[in-house]
């Protein structure tokens, strides 16, 4: 069980995410406040004592770098264990990687270096709490050589995920990549619901290895492990399927894919309930991150009528000041500043935004670092809001970039 591999796929472009991933990979996007999108799939490898781990970048990459170089250097290198950062290198090809697959392929030197029994692919921009090592308990005892994590889907969402059909020893025979048809196969587990792929892999390295070095030769493919690999080695390969249990003990298992403005809002706002849906406080499953150097948060003016400094129903990280403005259910990153007769509701303010006097803003997400002028209106007009250049999204978010 110790020599397991973790790959973490952290190169995607995040275009659905855009204007946040206009200057940074999307999972180096702030999250919850004091966090960032990849910190909750590291900080299960280290709950779950999987402690060799690789990170493939690629799409402006700096600034997740760097907050690896600063945040995640807790491993002993002379106990074998690291976080370590592989950009792309173009060791087997000329081109960037091509595909999920391809960017595990083009690193199969890498794979080989290590040797490890069991190779574990993740995705760095899902939002939930798993244990790993249940998931290679699972795949040894089933004597897999390939196992799928799956969480149950409503059958009316099966397009938007890999939905597994399993059989009756769990295996997978089938595996349809968003089928838009109306009757995808049911889940093993839950006959009411679907099986959708989690994007989380396990494999026999040497079955991955051959996997990756067929796939490689395919002129056809698109070198993903969804849409290529797995699909191919059905047959060839013992596919078993992983049924997701979730740490984050609620009455629903939480995964959240935030590849979208959409997702990504609802997701932050899920951490603001009074008992939210996500749990960002449970000790026994510690979510990690950064540490900044900033000051606790601060809020001043508590004088009758609409100047008060008050947050409710929020989380507000360290370094921000409210200072005589109200905040209601909204997410708070490092060094926000909310000044006088602000009223701020239902909204994701990033890392070091400030909003000048008097402004009103809802069901918005202000992005790192802006400035919002005074008695500005924001949130409340999709039209006016698209008329000032903010992006709007499907669910009408206003996003400022």
């Amino acid at each position: 069980m110790e020599n397991v591999l973790a790959i973490l796929l952290a190169g995607g472009a995040g275009e659905r995410l855009y204007p946040l991933t206009r200057d940074t990979a999307k999972p180096g996007v702030p999250f919850g406040g004091a966090y960032r999108i990849i910190d909750f799939t590291l900080s299960n490898c280290i709950n779950s004592n999987v402690r060799r781990v690789l990170i493939l970048t690629q799409y402006k990459s700096l600034e997740l770098v760097r907050h690896i170089r600063d945040g995640w250097n807790i491993l002993s290198a002379e106990l074998g264990e690291y976080i370590e950062v592989l950009p792309p290198m173009k060791r087997v090809s000329e081109d960037w990687y091509q595909g999920t697959a391809d960017a595990v392929f083009q690193n199969f030197q890498s794979i080989e270096a290590e040797a490890p029994d069991l190779t574990l692919i993740l995705c760095g921009d899902h939002i939930y709490k798993m244990n790993y090592h249940e998931m290679l308990d699972w795949h040894q005892r089933h004597q897999a050589e390939i196992t799928i994590a799956t969480i149950q889907a409503p059958p009316e969402e099966a397009g938007r995920y890999g939905v597994a059909e399993i059989d009756a020893d769990y295996r997978i025979t089938g595996f349809e990549e968003k089928p838009q048809h109306k009757n995808p196969a049911r889940s093993r587990f839950d006959p009411s619901m679907v099986s959708a792929s989690m994007g989380i892999y396990v494999f026999n390295t040497d079955v991955l290895l051959r996997a990756l070095h067929e796939d490689s030769q395919d002129p056809t493919s698109s070198h993903d492990f969804g849409r290529d690999v797995i699909p191919r080695n059905l047959e060839k390969a013992r596919v078993v399927a992983y049924d997701f249990r979730d740490i984050n003990d609620k009455p629903r298992p939480y995964w959240r894919d935030v590849g979208t403005l959409d997702a990504y809002y609802e997701s932050n706002m899920d951490l603001v309930d009074v008992v939210p849906e996500f749990n960002l406080y449970d000790l026994r499953w510690p979510i990690r991150t950064k540490a900044t150097q900033q000051p606790p948060a601060k809020f001043v003016f508590a004088q009758e009528g609409r100047r008060m400094g008050v947050a409710v129903d929020s989380i507000v990280s360290s370094g921000c000041i409210v200072s005589g403005g109200r905040v209601l259910h909204s997410v708070l990153s490092p060094g926000v500043r909310v000044n006088s007769y602000c009223e701020i509701e239902y909204s994701i303010l990033m890392p070091n935004a400030e909003i000048g006097r008097y402004s009103r803003i809802s069901r918005a997400i202000i992005n790192t670092g802006v400035k919002v002028p005074e008695s500005s209106v924001i949130g409340f007009d999709s039209e006016a809001d698209r008329a000032k250049g903010y992006h709007i999204t499907e669910g009408g978010i206003a996003v400022v970039a």
